[in-house]
């Protein structure tokens, strides 16, 4: 039995709760997946961190609501009422349901890695559709998620033409639920460049998805920062949200092993995603996200426009900094991470001159029902 059955949720295209942003002058929108600012992921925790901070919107990805960590994916009825609730009390909105859709193997082959094969039509009928509810649920227009793990080693490029036929089909079913599939460049999948990712959506060509670039993602695979910026403007034409971690590699390139053994360049190998130990900030990186978001910048009054007309409040950073440290599934930062995580994106948006808006006294007025 689906959420609508059970009379949670009640329609398919929900009317914002609060919408703040809806009525600003074009700007980034803030964000963060705020698992990453709790170290026990408590809710309360959670929510705690993202209003002291002055953030609005928040993306959902873990959390505990009573009876332990659990996956968004895996959240009971009981569960999401008692989500909505706090978020009501903390004055927070969803930006993204930040699902693991896609991280799951293209084809089934024993790889050496302990990524899942699910047999597409049942997870199309199963996790998608369980995502796409979630979403409405929480009263978001955006689901992110990834584009599948060839084989290890394998070239991703001859894996272009199954996975988009998967994620186009991905893409139909969030834009019949009046959603968006945003799609994250990642090490290991098949879209784990911005020049495969731009592929994947040229060729899906679908106004249900959209691009999530990620700095750290193409800086732990050893691009440089030049390389990293053309990746950003091979995605431009996707675009859809941004996500904000950095990564500064040790002075050492690591190597990535391929499967006869031998050492080779780790640009688009393979990459052991849990022993990645060396993030920081947007400001104190080697992605150069001055450059980018000043780019953006130029952009932003066009893909705001865009994504409102889908439903979508703006364009949104989401802060994943992984500061504490992160893997293929999540990571941390704690909530003195995350301020200061959310410190150094504030700097870098402020001389790329890109406005943004954290919440002020004004705000807390309004929560409070006061006249202006």
């Amino acid at each position: 039995m689906s959420l609508f059955d059970r009379g949670l949720v009640t329609a398919r295209i929900p009317a914002p709760r609060k919408g703040p942003a809806m009525a600003r002058s074009p700007g980034v929108l803030l964000s963060a997946l705020a698992d990453e600012a709790a170290f026990h992921l408590t809710a309360t925790e959670q929510f705690a961190v993202m209003a002291a901070l002055g953030l609005e919107y928040y993306s959902l990805r873990f959390i505990d609501v009573g009876k332990g960590v659990r996956n968004v994916m895996k959240l009971s009825l009981g569960e999401i009422r008692t989500v909505r609730r706090l978020e009501d009390e903390y004055g927070l909105n969803v930006a993204s349901i930040a699902s693991p859709i896609g991280k799951v193997k293209l084809v089934d082959v024993d790889d050496g890695t302990t990524n899942r094969y699910v047999p597409f039509k049942r997870y199309l009928s199963g996790e998608v559709a369980k995502a796409c509810e979630l979403a409405h649920a929480f009263e978001t227009k955006l689901i992110r998620g990834f584009s599948f793990y060839p084989p290890r080693d394998a070239d991703p490029r001859d894996f272009l033409d199954e996975a988009c036929d998967r994620i186009g089909q991905i893409a139909e079913a969030c834009h019949r639920s009046d959603l968006t599939f945003g799609l994250e460049v990642e090490a290991n999948l098949v879209g784990r460049n911005g020049q495969l990712l731009a592929e994947i959506y040229r060729r899906v060509n679908h106004p249900g998805l959209v691009l999530v670039f990620d700095a750290a993602n193409l800086i732990v695979q050893g691009y440089s920062p030049a390389e990293v910026f053309r990746q950003w403007e091979a995605m431009k034409p996707g675009l859809g949200w941004v996500h904000i971690k950095d990564y500064r590699p040790p002075r050492r390139p690591r190597k990535a092993v391929g499967s006869r053994g031998g050492a080779r360049s780790l640009k688009g190998g393979h990459v052991e995603e849990d022993q990645l130990a060396h993030f920081v900030p947007a400001d104190l990186g080697a992605a150069n996200h001055g450059k980018i978001l000043a780019d953006l910048a130029g952009m932003l009054p066009k893909l705001t426009r865009s994504l409102r007309r889908r439903g979508i409040p703006g364009v949104f950073l989401d802060l994943e900094p992984h500061v504490r440290g992160g893997g293929q599934f999540g990571g941390t930062s704690g909530p003195d991470g995350m301020g200061i995580a959310l410190r150094g994106l504030c700097r870098v948006l402020d001389a790329a001159g890109l406005p943004y808006h954290l919440r002020d006294f004004d705000d807390l007025r309004a929560a409070r029902g006061l006249a202006g």
